[in-house]
C-alpha cells in the first residue's frame, strides 16, 4: 500500500515523503504522478506514529473527571486539532490504521473509540508544561485586561518561548515588503513619510501599545489596500520597502500549525507538552488575526500586545500574522524601522471595490419580541 504527499498537511511527514523521492499513485486518495511512500517497505512513518499515538487513552480509561470537550476519535482528532492528515475521516482512518497496523491489531480501541490526553486532567502537569498553566485563554484575556496587565501569573513563558522557536522565521536582504496610507490629493506622501508614525501619533495596534512606535508592513501591494480600507476614489500611496539586512521574526500565522515531529525531533518539545498547548496556540493565532471593529475597544489588544512584548524582549525582530482583510496577505510588524528603507511610493486612484456579506441572523431578545407582537 501506498499513500502519498498530498494525504498529509503536517511539513514534517511531507518532507519524510518528499525525500524519499518515490513517484507513483496512491492507493487512499487516488493521485498519480505524485510523491509516494510505501507502507509496507518503509517503516520511518509507522515509527513516528507508534511513539506519537502513546499519548492517547481510550476515555473510558481516563477518570470520570477529565474534560470532555478534549477528547474525540483518533482520526477526527489527528485532522482537526493537530492539522496532519487531509481528506474525509474514513481515508483517514484507513491510512491510520494502515500506518500503524500492529499497534491496531494490539489496541483496535484506540482508533475506533474516543480517546483523550491524560495532561489535561494533571494539574501538576499543567502547570509545569502549559502555556497558561492551569487557566484558560479566555481567563487570561480577563486578566490582562482588568486585573493584572503587565506581570500576570497566568503564563509559563518558558514553555511559551520554546512553541515560538518552531516558528521563527529568516527574511533575507533584498526582501520586498508593502505599505499603504490614504492621502488627500493625487500628489501622495513623500518616502519619508510612509515609514512608522511618530510617537504621538503610534495609537494602539494588534502588536502595539499606544506611543510605541511599530512598522506594519504587508506582503503585497493588494493587501496593503486592504489594510487601509481604502473605498471608492481614495487616493492611496504605496510605499515599496527594502529589506536592508537580515530578521528574525516569529510566524505568528503558524503558531497552531506546528508538526508534533519537528517540534518533538528539533526543539525537544515532547507529544503530551504539545497536545495540552494547542488550545491556546490556537486562540493565540485566531486572536492576533481577528479583525475589530471600529466600535471595538483598544482593550481587546491588549492579551496580543502583552505577548508581542515578550516575543520583542526575547531578541527577534518583528511578528508575522494573517492579514485581519485579507486572509490570503500575510503583515508582519517590524520592532525595527531601520532595518528597511522605503525605496520608492507610487500613488493609486481606486476605481472599484468589491464586497463579500452575509446576512446577520438577529435574535429578538423579549422585550423587542413582546413589541414585535403587538404591532402584528
Amino acid at each position: 500500500m501506498k499513500c502519498c504527499i498530498e494525504c498529509f498537511r503536517d511539513s514534517e511527514i511531507r518532507s519524510i515523503i518528499r525525500t524519499a523521492n518515490q513517484q507513483g499513485s496512491c492507493d487512499f486518495c487516488s493521485q498519480t504522478h505524485t510523491y509516494v511512500y510505501d507502507l509496507e517497505k518503509d517503516t520511518a512513518l509507522t515509527v513516528l506514529f507508534d511513539e506519537f499515538l502513546e499519548i492517547f487513552t481510550p476515555l473510558t480509561a481516563l477518570p470520570p473527571s477529565y474534560p470532555h470537550q478534549e477528547a474525540g476519535f483518533l482520526s477526527s482528532l489527528l485532522f482537526e486539532r493537530w492539522a496532519i492528515f487531509t481528506g474525509d475521516s474514513d481515508r483517514i482512518q484507513r491510512l491510520l490504521t494502515s500506518i500503524c497496523r500492529e499497534k491496531y491489531q494490539i489496541m483496535p480501541t484506540l482508533f475506533e473509540e474516543r480517546v483523550g490526553v491524560s495532561g489535561f486532567g494533571d494539574d501538576e502537569y499543567l502547570n509545569e508544561h502549559a502555556i497558561l498553566k492551569t487557566y484558560g485563554w479566555l481567563q487570561f484575556v480577563q486578566e490582562i485586561k482588568e486585573h493584572n496587565r503587565f506581570h500576570t501569573n497566568y503564563m509559563n513563558k518558558p514553555v511559551l518561548q520554546s512553541f515560538l522557536a518552531c516558528v521563527n522565521k529568516e527574511y533575507q536582504s533584498k526582501s520586498i515588503f508593502f505599505r499603504s496610507r490614504l492621502c488627500s490629493t493625487p500628489k501622495g506622501h513623500p518616502r519619508k513619510r510612509m515609514g512608522a508614525p511618530p510617537i504621538e501619533k503610534a495609537s494602539a495596534g494588534r502588536v502595539n501599545p499606544e506611543g510605541i512606535r511599530m512598522l506594519y508592513l504587508s506582503d503585497s501591494e493588494m493587501t496593503t489596500l486592504y489594510e487601509v480600507r481604502a473605498g471608492m476614489y481614495d487616493y492611496v500611496t504605496v510605499g515599496t520597502f527594502v529589506l536592508q539586512q537580515p530578521l528574525s521574526i516569529i510566524n505568528l500565522a503558524e503558531i497552531d500549525s506546528i508538526s508534533p515531529f519537528l517540534a518533538n525531533t528539533q526543539f525537544g518539545i515532547d507529544f503530551m507538552a504539545h497536545a495540552v498547548n494547542i488550545p491556546v496556540l490556537r486562540m493565540l493565532a485566531q486572536s492576533i488575526a481577528r479583525p475589530l471593529r471600529s466600535q471595538d475597544s483598544t482593550l481587546e489588544y491588549l492579551p496580543t500586545q502583552y505577548i508581542s512584548d515578550y516575543i520583542k524582549s526575547l531578541g527577534y525582530d518583528g511578528i508575522e500574522y494573517v492579514s485581519t482583510m485579507s486572509r490570503k496577505g500575510r503583515n508582519i510588524a517590524i520592532f525595527r524601522e531601520d532595518r528597511l528603507a522605503c525605496t520608492s511610493t507610487k500613488v493609486l486612484d481606486i476605481q472599484s471595490i468589491s464586497y463579500l456579506y452575509q446576512r446577520v441572523k438577529r435574535t429578538l431578545h423579549q422585550g423587542e419580541l413582546k413589541r414585535s407582537m403587538d404591532t402584528t
